[in-house]
């Protein structure tokens, strides 16, 4: 068995990880296709890989998945790092109202905007997935997916619709869901929700407690 902290005998080191080559054999194609395009990666060896791409690079990085293998389309959507000016609703309704927090912090691989596009696609063969992220710029647009991959359709016109971000070469960017007229975007975190202003968000949620049992009245298997 490998010990990740030896704390019998004072030693503080942490065991190496094992090795993950298949996802750093995907990293490795990934720098050969974009170079210094592929600004930063997050590796959890046997479960998981992130990869976050410049903007421009966004639609390059579909391609090069697709001819790696990657041909399942997970989902697209949008990442607003900025926490929400309305609060959370796990915070107590009833205490006192704090200066709100507007502190932008990344997840996996960083970045450098509000504003992230993030993609999950799967290589069915090789049972892997790989979930790719790039700062939306200043623009609010990035190249479409969708002559990598079909079923980025419907995702980049709700992200679009609902974050304001624009997909360039995409053909038709309608509603999905709400009517034409609409002003605003409903999934920024700055959204006023005017429901919640005439009502005001219930907070934490009353739970009935676990009914409380004597010490003496457990298993005794």
């Amino acid at each position: 068995m490998v010990r990740l902290s030896d704390t019998a005998t004072g030693n503080d080191e942490t065991a190496a990880l094992p090795g993950d080559g298949l996802r750093e054999g995907i990293v490795d194609g990934l720098r050969s296709d974009l170079g210094d395009r592929l600004l930063d990666t997050h590796l959890l060896p046997q479960k998981d890989l992130w990869v976050r791409v410049q903007p421009d690079a966004w639609a390059l990085t579909a391609a090069a998945l697709k001819t790696q293998g990657f041909e399942y389309f997970c989902f697209l959507s949008v990442l607003d790092w900025l926490p929400s000016p309305f609060g959370k609703g796990e915070d107590d309704p009833e205490a006192e109202p704090t200066e709100p927090n507007t502190e932008i912090k990344q997840g996996y691989a960083g970045g450098a905007s509000r504003f992230q596009v993030f993609a999950r696609v799967t290589d069915i063969k090789r049972h892997v997935g790989v979930t790719v992220k790039a700062d939306v710029p200043e623009s609010m647009s990035v190249p479409s997916w969708l002559p990598h991959y079909a079923g980025a359709n419907w995702h980049e016109r709700e992200a679009h619709e609902m974050f304001g971000i624009g997909f360039e070469g995409h053909p038709d960017l309608r509603n999905l869901y709400l009517p034409g007229e609409f002003e605003g975007f409903p999934l920024r975190k700055d959204f006023p929700l005017l429901s919640r202003m005439v009502k005001p968000w219930p907070g934490i949620v009353d739970v009935e407690p676990m009914p409380v049992v004597d010490e003496g009245e457990g298993d005794a298997s």
